[in-house]
């Protein structure tokens, strides 16, 4: 099973570890798209700092993330699990698994990155200010910029299990899955029961806990129709039915009563 994660805006510290290996990163097909985005992200943090904080569109209060974007190639790397919070990884929790759901969570969480593409939680990565929706003045839209080398990495990644799509629209912009791999992937909508609405700290929550169930139940579906099986049988509300084309990917309604 692979698990498909967007990162948080807001960030840990970066902490006072060894600085960022590139090559030691997962993944080392997109080390040459990864060394064009850290490159001119560093650049244009250490210039004219309006201008780039009108690039990443950072709020005034924010203005010291583009100071932190100049050091990236020197501060101290922490693992992603521990880089990434917010809603969905405060749900995940990642600290308080025991060890074998931990490398289960290794092995399987993929966590995408307008700066690096995608690691798992266990890569060692700075903390960094660059969303996915940022256009860089030399790169472009960096959704753009990532859809070749992770068309190329992304399938082999994927291996012939199930994919599980937990991303942001934005960060599917970096990769679609296509062919035998859609027809493996189910994306998740968490929709407040009483109303059928998506809300968005409810979502985000909902997801954590989804991945936080299936990695420490040792659950891993082989498909999507087994991934259904398995959420009701951890007690979600699920609806869904198999898509109509071949090479679709299954789209899952998971219902909660209460907003949390």
């Amino acid at each position: 099973m692979l698990v498909l994660l967007p990162p948080s805006e807001g960030k840990a510290s970066s902490g006072r570890g060894a600085p960022l290996k590139l090559e030691s990163l997962s993944l080392p097909g997109l080390r040459p798209a990864r060394e064009a985005v850290l490159g001119e992200l560093v650049e244009l943090c250490a210039g004219d700092e309006e201008k780039a904080r009108e690039v990443l569109g950072l709020s005034e209060g924010l203005r010291g993330e583009v100071a932190k974007n100049t050091e990236l190639r020197t501060a101290g790397a922490r693992s992603a699990g521990e880089i990434y919070t917010g809603v969905l990884y405060d749900a995940l929790d990642l600290a308080s698994l025991d060890t074998a759901a931990k490398r289960r969570a290794g092995r399987s969480l993929l966590v995408f990155s307008g700066l690096w593409g995608a690691v798992r939680v266990t890569d060692r990565i700075p903390s960094y200010r660059c969303s996915m929706g940022v256009k860089l003045p030399g790169l472009g839209a960096l959704g753009a910029h990532w859809r070749a080398p992770m068309a190329d990495v992304l399938p082999e990644v994927a291996g012939g299990g199930l994919v599980l799509d937990l991303r942001s629209s934005a960060y599917t912009a970096a990769w679609k899955p296509k062919g035998d791999v859609a027809g493996r992937t189910a994306t998740v909508r968490v929709l407040h029961a009483p109303t059928r609405k998506v809300v968005s700290h409810f979502n985000k929550a909902t997801k954590g806990r989804i991945v936080r169930s299936l990695l420490a139940g040792g659950v891993a579906p082989k498909g999507p129709a087994e991934l259904v099986e398995a959420l009701r049988d951890l007690g979600y509300v699920v609806e869904a039915e198999p898509p109509v084309k071949a090479g679709t990917a299954w789209a899952l309604d998971v219902l909660v009563d209460e907003i949390h």
